[in-house]
């Protein structure tokens, strides 16, 4: 995502407070208030969403330097949040005050600009997730996922990656034992092993 401007980032830096998050800390709950703007220096947070039924999916992630585009709508149209949101990682916030956020919307061409340019960024991430949960197929989106980190060992629990997946743990379970079952993946407690990465790589491109 784009990056403050020098300009604009020293008079942020002057207006905003830090805080220290340790991993596991819940920022934000569904149904919650929104009275910061943040900014993550350091750290990596989840956004989330719970059903009624306890299923979770993943909407997306904020890395350092970038803003949560779910605390940016809500403190714009003054509604609650309708996610959560969980540091994933140790955290260092960059916090803003709801008053210092409206006045540098208000005064700053170069942080509406910025702020703009990373909600359409996320936007356009979140309508690939949609049409990715509402149109392809699971074990399409499994390979490619278990294919991400580049790497052979992976430690992820079934419920981790149908979170990720918009999809339901049993699904997932029933899934990995099929790839287990053609000698693709190793599954392990809580991790699995990529024994035939080319297989995975060939469905995960199928159309």
């Amino acid at each position: 995502m784009a990056q403050l401007d020098p300009r604009t980032a020293s008079e942020f830096s002057r207006l905003a407070h830090t805080r220290q998050v340790p991993a596991g800390t819940r920022l934000f709950a569904h149904g919650a208030d929104c009275t910061h703007f943040v900014r993550l220096r350091a750290g990596r947070v989840r956004v989330q969403t719970v059903s009624p039924q306890g299923r979770e999916i993943v909407l997306y992630r904020v890395h350092p330097g970038e803003s949560c585009i779910m605390t940016n709508a809500c403190l714009m149209s003054g509604r609650a949040y309708a996610a959560e949101g969980i540091a994933e990682a140790d955290c260092t916030l960059e916090v803003l005050a709801h008053g210092d956020f409206d006045r540098l919307m208000e005064q700053s061409a170069a942080f509406r600009q910025w702020l703009f340019a990373s909600c359409g960024e996320r936007l356009v991430e979140l309508m690939l997730l949609f049409e990715n949960v509402a149109f392809q197929r699971i074990d399409i989106r499994l390979a490619a996922r278990l294919l991400e980190p580049g790497q052979n060992s992976l430690a992820l629990t079934h419920q981790q990656l149908a979170a990720e997946l918009g999809s339901s743990r049993e699904v997932i379970s029933r899934q990995l034992k099929e790839f287990e079952r053609r000698g693709w993946v190793r599954l392990g407690r809580a991790s699995l092993e990529i024994l035939q990465a080319q297989a995975l790589r060939a469905l995960a491109s199928a159309v």
